[in-house]
């Protein structure tokens, strides 16, 4: 053992020098040849020392990463439910007073010779059976299904002669049709149009690849309810009811498209891609965001960070679910 008469420099440093465990005080052994051990520095404020720009940029994404997964199925799984009853109450207050006024729709195409705007309230669905009772909207893409069932345009309104047919969702927005896969032979359907009451009886539900019923005859109604089949957000498929036009039909009226013209967000199980650009502007909305996130939690530390950015990040990133929400299927 060798006794240390000089173990510091005026700089304060430590150099070559390892503290024997259980020594006596003063006394140290010598360390290994070619051993130097030396502080870390450290900011003299205790914060954190800075990040590479490697570590800074992997943060960013995975914090970008994180905000749009977190507020995805925030979305689809919480609040789309809230937005799916509080536009159905709007619409519902919206239909009722037109029916009290006559000036309910009675047809795709309106006096003059327009097609209904997407998201009209054109018709009132009751089964009793299952305690469904929508409003039906017009048209039927994926931001028309968030707010409840829809027409499709290419198909004639309730009460006429002809296939009408409604789509709705399965698991997201409420789920309004995901009790469809319950009903029995017989059950009782309501609708109600600008043109009155029409009342409709199950026939058969069926999913993918089983047989249809017999084609209609002249002069007859059928309608059309569609949704997907499968787990609530994992569709294998689509579920299909027929019911009968029980009531007496109306001659069907001019549609808005025919098979060959609607547009390809309308069909089953289509995404709606004309939004895109608004996808794009809020995804870059969110890249700035998660930078002056990752530039605050460097600067400010991350307490700070937190309750600064949290609440920004979480609206931006609501804004981007609601968008890419519109790319999934229309019946999800």
């Amino acid at each position: 053992m060798t006794a240390v008469t000089d173990a510091g420099h005026d700089d304060g440093s430590v150099d070559a020098v390892d503290t024997a465990e259980g020594g006596v005080d003063g006394v140290v052994d010598p360390a290994p040849k070619g051993r130097r051990f030396r502080r870390s520095p450290r900011p003299q404020d205790g914060s954190l020392p800075p990040l590479t720009p490697r570590a800074q940029l992997a943060r960013g994404v995975l914090v970008l990463v994180a905000v749009v997964s977190l507020c995805l199925v925030l979305q689809l799984v919480i609040l789309s439910g809230f937005q799916e009853r509080s536009a159905q109450q709007t619409a519902f207050n919206s239909f009722r007073g037109q029916l009290a006024k006559g000036t309910a729709p009675v047809g795709a195409v309106n006096s003059d010779n327009k097609a209904l705007r997407p998201g009209t309230p054109m018709a009132y669905l009751e089964i009793p059976s299952i305690g469904l009772r929508q409003v039906v909207l017009e048209g039927t893409t994926s931001g028309v299904l968030f707010d409840g069932p829809g027409h499709r345009r290419d198909s004639p309104f309730p009460g006429e002669t002809g296939t009408t047919v409604i789509m709705g969702r399965r698991a997201t927005y409420a789920g309004p049709f995901s009790q469809i896969k319950d009903l029995q032979e017989g059950d009782p359907i309501k609708v109600t149009t600008g043109a009155g009451e029409f009342d409709y009886e199950v026939i058969g539900v069926r999913k993918e690849g089983e047989p249809s019923p017999p084609a209609l005859q002249a002069g007859e109604g059928r309608m059309l309810l569609v949704t997907a089949d499968g787990r609530p957000y994992l569709p294998d498929g689509v579920l299909r009811v027929d019911a009968k036009l029980t009531s007496k039909p109306f001659s069907a009226s001019k549609t808005a498209y025919t098979a060959k013209t609607l547009p390809a967000s309308d069909v089953i199980m289509a995404s709606d891609t004309t939004t895109l650009w608004a996808l794009a502007l809020w995804m870059q909305a969110l890249l700035i965001v998660t930078v002056g996130f990752v530039w605050a939690w460097h600067r400010w530390g991350r307490a700070k960070a937190w309750i600064v950015g949290f609440p920004v990040l979480l609206l931006v990133g609501l804004m981007v679910a609601d968008q890419v929400a519109r790319l999934l299927p229309n019946l999800l």
